[in-house]
């Protein structure tokens, strides 16, 4: 069901999100009651979608603090991993993932005051920047996703990201072959050699290539796009416009976070 303010959880996504919740740790000791599971979710996405710091979470929210240190247990449990890998394999279930065109790109974004995984970005004057290569199918949903310096060129980060899809893949046939779509940056001999031996059928071509394409070869279709979009889907985001966590672990939390939202948003809209 459409939302007009997509921080908000609705009751049937909550239903989706509860049987991956970590239990509790043990209270032996007695303290303060425990902050309720929905709440403290919802205001991790509040954080993820307005993009506001800890600090500034309003307090009907829940306690800044209390939100911070659950989202960090849940990471440290592997939780938003684990419901972007289940968001895909429900939505698997019911719209079926476009494994036979698959494309990756990369984007960087700025870094102040990251630490692991930063480096200096070629494109804003040298300062400290992230980059995250993913991986679509073509949809566009996402299906891999790694993270490094701004100044890793997209192939060194391209068979961490194919190798990093989080359900099964399917092996491709003669039948069902699956290609995958570059751009002119990851053209040469090693990315190829890469993208073939995961038994890919490679498609690397500059945006201009494309264009001429389309207008040469009728019905042709331009699939490399979809990633594009897809990073633009998930700076909508505004927590990762600018990566603002000091450890990658939150950030890529953050990351998983946005691509489950995604996904279950579409769930909601094909239900």
């Amino acid at each position: 069901m459409p939302r007009t303010r997509r921080w908000e959880v609705s009751d049937a996504w909550w239903e989706k999100v509860k049987p991956f919740i970590p239990p509790a740790p043990s209270r032996a000791k007695g303290g303060r009651p425990r902050m309720d599971d929905r709440q403290a979710f919802a205001a991790i996405i509040y954080v993820l979608r307005t993009g506001i710091q800890w600090n500034a979470l309003p307090r009907e929210l829940g306690a800044s603090s209390t939100v911070h240190a659950r989202f960090q247990e849940w990471e440290q449990a592997g939780f938003f991993k684990a419901l972007w890998q289940a968001g895909l394999e429900e939505y698997d279930e019911v719209q079926g993932i476009e494994w036979e065109w698959q494309a990756v790109d990369g984007a960087m974004t700025k870094a102040p005051f990251g630490k692991a995984a930063t480096g200096a970005n070629p494109t804003d004057r040298g300062k400290s920047g992230t980059k995250r290569s993913l991986l679509t199918d073509g949809a566009g949903i996402p299906l891999a996703l790694v993270v490094d310096g701004a100044n890793r060129h997209d192939v060194r980060l391209l068979c961490a990201t194919l190798d990093g899809i989080v359900i099964m893949r399917p092996e491709p046939t003669e039948e069902h072959p699956q290609h995958l779509c570059l751009d002119a940056g990851y053209d040469g001999a090693p990315a190829r050699q890469e993208v073939e031996s995961r038994h890919y059928m490679p498609h690397i071509r500059s945006r201009g290539q494309e264009k001429q394409e389309k207008i040469c070869l009728p019905g042709h279709r331009a699939r490399r796009w979809v990633v594009e979009r897809t990073h633009s889907w998930i700076n909508r985001s505004r927590r990762l416009l600018v990566r603002w966590e000091k450890k990658v672990e939150n950030y890529l939390a953050f990351l998983h976070l946005a691509c489950a939202q995604l996904i279950f948003t579409k769930l909601e809209v094909f239900g």
